[in-house]
C-alpha cells in the first residue's frame, strides 16, 4: 500500500508546473512561520482553514497567504474536490501537529494524494502507543532516554505520567507521582475533575522524570545533501504550570490544584558551546535509524525535546517528527546564522529545500 501511494505521489509531483510550485499548510500551529519562510524564498502560499478559526490567516495576516481553502472541518481536506484544488495549485504541503491530529493518520497515510514535504508515515510515531514509535526509534538509535515503567506499581522515583486531555486530545494533561499511591490519588482526582479519562489513563506512558535543564533542539535533515541543519533551541511556556510556579511555595501547597502542561508559548535559549556536539550526535543517530525504519527517513524538520542533567548527559524524552512550531527560533537563535550568514527559521529552511529540489529537478526526493 505504501509503495503504491508513494508511486502515485511521485507521479503527481512529476506533473506539477515547476514554475508555479506553492507551499501549503494547515491554518493552525505553525502556519505563519511556514508561510513567512515561503514568502522569503519567493513562493506563493496556500492555507487550509477551518470555519471559525480562520481570521488569523484570512484577516490579521492575510498578507502571507495567496490562496485560502476554507472548510467546515480540517478533516474535509481529504475530500476529493479539496485535494484536487490543492493539486491544481501545485501544492507541496508542509505537515504540522494540528494536521496530524485533525486530519488524522489514517487519512494522511491512505487517502491524501497531495505531496507532503516530509515523511507522512513518520507522523504517527509521535503517538506513544503506536508500534515503532518515537521511543522505539530513540532506543534503537542508542540515544539516552528516561526509564519507563510498565505499570504504576513499579514507580520508585519521581515519574511523569503522559496522558492526553479528555476533551482536547492534542493537549497533554501530564502529572507527576513518586509512588504508586500518589499515582492513584492524582489520577483519580483528575478523572473526577473531568481532565482525563480512565481509558486514556490505562494507555498513558509513565516515565522517569529527568531532573535537568530542558532544551528542545530543532533540526532539519536534507535528503538532497544528507546534511543536518541545527535551527536552534527553544523552551515551552505552559499553562497553568507556569502560573503555579510563579507563586511562593507555601501558596502552591495551599492551593492543592492539579497543574496542567498545556503549551501556550515559546522562548528561545542557547546552550554552552562545548555541549552542542552532543546534541548534533543525537540528531545524527536519530536520522540514521529513521532511514532504516522509515525510508527514506525523517525528511525536513524535526525536534528532539529533552534535558541536560548535572553530569551533562542529553536525555531525549519527546520527538516532533514534523514542524516543531517554535517561531521564536528564527529571531533568537544564532546557529543558522553561523552556517548561512543570515537568520533562517523553520519556514524558510523548508522553502530553501523546495527551491533547491525544483532547481535540480529532484522534487520527488523530498516529498512522500
Amino acid at each position: 500500500m505504501r509503495k503504491m501511494l508513494r508511486e502515485k505521489i511521485q507521479q503527481i509531483v512529476s506533473e506539477y508546473d515547476k514554475h508555479s510550485i506553492r507551499v501549503g499548510v494547515l491554518g493552525s500551529h505553525s502556519a505563519l512561520e511556514v508561510a513567512y519562510g515561503a514568502k522569503q524564498e519567493g513562493f506563493e502560499t496556500v492555507v487550509v482553514c477551518q470555519k471559525g478559526r480562520e481570521k488569523t490567516y484570512t484577516r490579521y495576516y492575510r498578507n502571507l497567504f495567496d490562496h485560502v481553502l476554507l472548510l467546515d472541518r480540517f478533516a474535509d481536506m481529504v475530500n476529493e474536490e479539496n485535494q484536487e484544488k490543492l493539486r491544481e495549485l501545485n501544492t507541496v504541503f508542509v505537515p504540522n501537529r494540528s494536521f496530524s491530529v485533525y486530519v488524522g493518520y489514517d487519512n494522511i497515510e491512505n487517502k491524501l494524494l497531495v505531496p507532503l514535504m516530509g515523511n507522512r508515515y513518520m507522523l504517527r510515531t509521535e503517538e506513544r502507543t503506536a508500534p515503532r514509535n518515537q521511543y522505539y526509534l530513540l532506543r534503537k538509535a542508542g540515544i539516552p532516554t528516561p526509564k519507563t515503567f510498565n505499570s504504576y506499581e513499579e514507580i520508585d522515583r519521581l515519574a511523569i505520567v503522559k496522558v492526553p486531555e479528555k476533551t482536547r486530545k492534542i493537549e497533554r494533561a501530564f502529572f507527576y507521582a513518586s509512588t504508586p499511591q500518589e499515582f492513584l490519588e492524582k489520577s483519580e482526582e483528575r478523572i473526577k475533575r473531568g481532565i482525563i479519562t480512565r481509558e486514556d489513563l490505562e494507555k498513558a506512558v509513565i516515565e522517569e522524570y529527568v531532573l535537568g535543564a530542558k532544551f528542545n533542539a530543532n533540526f532539519f535533515w536534507s535528503p538532497l545533501t544528507d546534511e543536518i541543519d541545527f535551527l536552534g533551541f527553544d523552551r515551552r511556556i505552559q499553562t497553568d504550570l507556569d502560573g503555579l510556579l510563579d507563586l511562593p511555595a507555601d501558596q502552591q501547597l495551599e492551593l492543592r490544584i492539579p497543574s496542567q502542561n498545556i503549551e501556550i508559548g515559546h522562548m528561545g535559549v542557547t546552550m554552552r558551546e562545548s555541549q552542542i556536539q552532543k546534541v548534533f550526535t543525537a540528531a545524527e543517530k536519530f536520522v540514521e535509524v529513521c532511514k532504516q525504519e522509515y525510508p527514506p527517513g525523517i525528511i525536513g524538520l524535526f525536534a528532539l525535546q529533552g534535558a541536560v542533567t548535572k553530569d551533562l548527559t542529553f536525555y531525549v524524552f519527546d520527538v516532533s517528527p514534523r514542524v516543531p512550531g517554535c517561531p521564536c527560533v528564527e529571531p533568537t537563535s544564532p546557529y543558522m546564522k553561523y552556517k548561512y550568514g543570515k537568520e533562517v527559521g523553520p519556514g524558510r529552511r523548508v522553502a530553501m529545500e523546495i527551491k533547491k529540489a525544483v532547481s535540480q529537478n529532484r522534487l520527488g526526493e523530498i516529498v512522500t
